[in-house]
């Protein structure tokens, strides 16, 4: 048995270690926050000069036109590598162009891929909403908490194209909220090669070709790039914004990954505690009893909250990550129409080409060409300028109340942690008095 002492010297070594843990704890938890305030600062002071428009209008009553749209519901179907999740996708709507007030179909997560391919091919210009990653681990496909997750960035994403107003008025997303399993596996499983390509398919093929060889003759080394300040400034803050917005998100991973070892580390401990308890007298076996309850209690409470940190924080910014990946892929699609317009204005002055001057239908047909390019690139144009205002706006929105579930967070957590050690310290003094 332990002297007086040398219990006085275990209890006092015991919850200083744990104060000591504690305050590293926090202090690193102040770091993480100090760090993404400044991000979340930088990125804001960073945008762009765009003018803010209104908060949205809180949803319509039934009186007016409305859709809503929720993914619930996450079953598993299959076995082995043939294994996938199913949802339910409940569509409530007064639009009449749907069938019914509401509606509720089967979705999988490749039939979510169909729709946003589709929505990107026909809304040139729009910033489509992405969807949630694919699992790289197989063994993390199936956990309950990447289902959940898949699930929610489901439901974010249509709801996103719900809510647009270019993108609700889309075929192809009434399809997808009303079709039954069969058309939809039909529409998925037509086929894309080469031989069942359309004959203008065929046609744009040629033109490719066609545009690669004349650049070959007329000496063109690099490709047409719009030249735009305003447009440079656009690409600059996304290029930027992607790389700020994924460092804060590698470290909001950490820090999700930091809350767990330290509960599962004081889940240990507690054990231990409890153990090492059971082997002393009554006062320091309360002792380490009491503190290994607590630990265990804590241990819990941050499990709880990296959970929480998960789908509040690192998953919001991993959304924002994957949504400035979209807008990259319409600035290409930008590029494109605008190679395409000077191609056609630049074909259009070779005059020193006969066949045009012989044959003039063909000069008729390749002016309409070049006249509906500049259209589809204005086009382009137009609706960026009108999404990138959009985008902001809601960036702001998302990410303040992404910043504002973190604070909350830590300071609950915080103050669970200093009530839990608070409440130990009374037993603990009046064993060591």
């Amino acid at each position: 048995m332990f002297s007086t002492v040398n219990y006085e010297s275990a209890t006092s070594l015991i919850v200083f270690s744990v104060a000591q843990s504690v305050y590293k704890y926090s202090h690193s938890l102040l770091i993480a926050s100090n760090f993404f305030v400044f991000v979340y600062l930088f990125v804001e002071i960073n945008k762009m000069d765009q003018q803010q428009s209104g908060s949205p209008s809180p949803r319509s009553p039934s009186s007016q036109p409305y859709l809503s749209v929720s993914v619930t519901d996450p079953v598993k179907l299959g076995n082995g590598v043939q294994a996938y999740i199913s949802y339910r996708v409940i569509t409530k709507t007064n639009l009449p162009e749907y069938q019914g007030h509401e509606k509720i179909v089967i979705r999988r997560y490749r039939d979510f891929v169909w729709l946003r391919d589709r929505l990107f091919d026909k809304f040139k210009g729009v910033f489509i909403p992405p969807l949630p990653e694919k699992s790289a681990v197989e063994k993390f496909r199936f956990s309950a908490e990447f289902i959940e997750m898949r699930r929610q960035g489901l439901d974010i994403f249509v709801n996103r194209i719900a809510s647009h107003q270019e993108l609700q008025q889309s075929e192809d997303l009434r399809t997808f909220l009303q079709a039954d399993e069969e058309t939809m596996e039909r529409l998925r499983s037509q086929e894309t090669g080469i031989f069942k390509k359309k004959p203008a398919d065929f046609m744009q093929i040629f033109k490719d070709v066609q545009s690669k060889v004349s650049d070959v003759v007329l000496g063109k080394e690099k490709p047409v790039e719009e030249s735009n300040p305003e447009y440079e400034k656009l690409k600059h803050y996304i290029f930027e914004l992607e790389n700020h917005l994924a460092e804060a998100q590698k470290h909001a991973y950490r820090l999700v990954k930091r809350h767990r070892e330290l509960g599962q580390s004081l889940l240990d401990f507690g054990k231990a505690a409890k153990l090492l308890g059971a082997c002393e007298g009554d006062i320091l076996g309360k002792a380490f009893s009491d503190l290994g309850t607590k630990s265990e209690a804590l241990s819990v409470k941050l499990q709880k909250e990296a959970h929480q940190l998960l789908m509040n924080f690192e998953e919001p910014l991993k959304d924002y990550v994957r949504a400035v990946q979209s807008i990259k892929a319409t600035i290409t699609e930008r590029a494109n129409a605008f190679r395409h317009q000077c191609e056609l204005a630049e074909t259009m002055k070779l005059k020193e080409i006969n066949l045009y001057v012989l044959v003039p239908p063909f000069l008729v047909l390749l002016k309409a060409e070049s006249e509906e390019a500049t259209r589809r690139f204005e086009t382009i144009v137009r609706l960026m300028n009108e999404e990138i205002v959009r985008f902001q706006e809601q960036k702001t929105l998302d990410m303040g109340i992404a910043f504002h579930e973190f604070a909350k967070g830590q300071a609950r957590l915080a103050n669970s942690i200093a009530d839990a050690w608070r409440s130990l310290l009374p037993k603990l003094e009046a064993c060591s008095s």
